[in-house]
């Protein structure tokens, strides 16, 4: 079949001569975008954090950056929110569907690889396009804590710390520099609110920003409160 000169471009069936897939690209630049969103293992746990972009007249309170998936895991989204609602409810769908098979909670990497096959699968048919989002998923099950990095090529990496979206790289950087593996959970929330802080246009606050924690004693996801929030806040940027 004759295919155009720079068809490639807009082909996520065409690979460009030089082996890349520029759809793709594009929906990992999508990405690089996006709202800042961070995780962090701990010692006992995973904590997820995250940038809420919202105009002056929107209520933030629909602003949806961090999802429960399980009881156990938890998930924060950069990129296209209506892309992400999709693989969230997937992922949860994933997740049930393995407790009623299996009758035990699902394990973190498997979800997030299932996750990925969906994703894997939207770069290499004709009519589709990659998901414009990434997720890091995090959660505590039988083997520990754990933390995975998703992204629209359909691949998945463990991290102990990972940040994507626009402020990704200098979060990362404090992350490099600050992260300990004995961190405790205020350490290490202090941690997180602080790169946030480094990222986010204008004065930190609960408004415009989400935090959520998995601990492993209790392996429940659960949120940070707004007055717990505040107090964070002036630990980490005094």
């Amino acid at each position: 079949m004759y295919t155009a000169p720079g068809s490639y471009d807009y082909g996520i069936t065409v690979f460009s001569p030089d082996g890349r897939i520029f759809q793709v690209e594009y929906a990992l630049e999508t990405v690089r975008r996006g709202s800042t969103v961070l995780g962090i293992t701990y010692s006992n746990g995973v904590v997820l954090a995250a940038e809420k972009r919202s105009t002056k007249l929107q209520d933030p309170s629909y602003i949806w950056k961090i999802f429960k998936i399980d009881e156990h895991i938890g998930a924060a989204i950069s990129g296209l929110s209506s892309d992400a609602r999709v693989l969230v409810d997937q992922a949860r769908i994933f997740a049930q569907s393995n407790k009623m098979t299996y009758d035990e909670p699902i394990d973190v990497e498997i979800l997030s690889k299932r996750v990925c096959d969906l994703m894997q699968s939207y770069t290499q048919h004709g009519g589709v396009r990659p998901f414009g989002v990434s997720m890091l998923i995090g959660g505590v099950d039988r083997v520990g804590n754990k933390l995975f990095q998703t992204d629209p090529t359909g691949s998945y990496w463990g991290y102990k710390a990972i940040a994507i979206g626009a402020g990704g790289d200098t979060v990362r950087e404090i992350l490099e520099r600050e992260y300990l593996d004995d961190m405790t959970l205020d350490a290490t929330i202090t941690l997180a609110v602080k790169c946030l802080s480094k990222v986010i246009e204008g004065t930190l606050d609960p408004e415009n920003a989400r935090l959520a924690i998995i601990p492993d004693d209790t392996k429940t996801f659960k949120g940070i409160s707004t007055e717990d929030l505040i107090g964070y806040i002036e630990k980490a940027t005094d």
